[in-house]
């Protein structure tokens, strides 16, 4: 197999794990970063896990891409058989103004989706998340969510990054609808993802996890978010491109819940020394921290609300067998002690 295939914001956590996918799978890639320096960084942190390296500089490739602006994107993914778009634009903290990350999540997807279009490519996996699907009430009697649901813009539990993601998502369908009837796309829609970072390049992703590991807080909500392990929302991506049935679907990518108490019991376990608070704080404290802390005020509509996410599909149709959600727990926690 010498398919290449495209693949957006190549420097990305869950990027660099694809590239080791794509690779080992056989395929060659195209990935675009916003400034080539970064090729170095991403060669050098996909290397250890490639079954080869031989011909790498060949078989992993890179362009300097903007998602926010136009230029560059004429003739960039010519000669590519399939686009991965994994790029959207993630805040370390919300947005003043929903416009700051929903306009460029959207004006990116959609520019991607053109390129690929002006390219020849009918073969599309986006990358999604499961905020495009879970910022919403259940109907009666359903306990689960699923890739039939949809957020909603204004819930009480949204906010700026969950709608920049669902009207991404809605654009992406949208446009294939609309504009490229041809194309065959697939989402992948990931809770949170953790697991292990191929380097110390990765962002605000583990963004969580090291709020847990620096015992930044006194006490943890009563909070908790599903869980997926990187390299299974990897693989997922790579599997989408060989699996006919998965074209057309949105599939959600999660293996678990678990509260945030319970994540940083598991951190505190393993690195007894570093002063990880395990303690639930009482809903009213979470409340009063939330009138000076926006990031705090969001979660405050899910406070004892365990939010249970289903992963039938994913095994349906791509055989998964989910890396359990404590062990990548930890191995996101090694991670972070190795780069602290």
């Amino acid at each position: 197999m010498s398919d290449t295939v495209f693949l957006t914001g190549a420097s990305g956590f869950i990027a660099k794990h694809i590239i080791v996918e794509l690779l080992n799978a056989g395929y060659q890639v195209r990935g675009s970063v916003r400034s080539l320096k970064r090729s170095d960084e991403v060669r050098a942190a996909v290397s250890p896990l490639l079954e080869s390296v031989e011909g790498l500089d060949e078989r992993l490739t890179f362009v300097a891409l903007d998602l926010g602006k136009d230029d560059g994107w004429d003739g960039v993914m010519d000669g590519c058989s399939a686009l991965l778009h994994t790029a959207s634009p993630f805040p370390l903290q919300q947005p003043k103004s929903d416009d700051e990350i929903i306009k460029p999540a959207v004006e990116g997807t959609l520019r991607a989706l053109k390129a690929a279009q002006a390219a020849g490519i009918k073969r599309v996996v986006l990358t999604s998340s499961a905020v495009a699907v879970m910022y919403g009430d259940l109907p009666a009697g359903k306990a689960m969510y699923d890739e039939d649901d949809w957020s909603e813009d204004f819930h009480p539990t949204q906010n700026p990054y969950g709608r920049s993601k669902t009207r991404a998502e809605r654009a992406a369908w949208d446009f294939v609808a609309s504009d490229a009837p041809n194309m065959r796309l697939t989402t992948i829609n990931p809770v949170l993802v953790t697991g292990p970072a191929l380097d110390g390049n990765y962002g605000t992703s583990l963004q969580v996890i090291e709020r847990i590991y620096s015992g930044k807080d006194p006490m943890q909500p009563r909070f908790g978010i599903p869980v997926v392990d990187v390299r299974d929302v990897a693989a997922m991506h790579v599997k989408a491109l060989s699996t006919p049935e998965s074209e057309g679907m949105r599939i959600l990518a999660t293996e678990g819940f678990l509260w945030m108490a319970d994540m940083a019991r598991l951190i505190k376990d393993a690195h007894p020394n570093q002063g990880i608070k395990d303690r639930v704080a009482p809903d009213f404290l979470i409340k009063l921290m939330g009138l000076f802390d926006q990031d705090v005020r969001t979660i405050i509509p899910q406070l004892g609300q365990p939010k249970r996410v289903s992963n039938a599909r994913a095994k349906e149709v791509f055989g998964m067998t989910f890396i359990p959600a404590a062990e990548s727990i930890l191995a996101s926690a090694e991670t972070i002690a190795a780069n602290s």
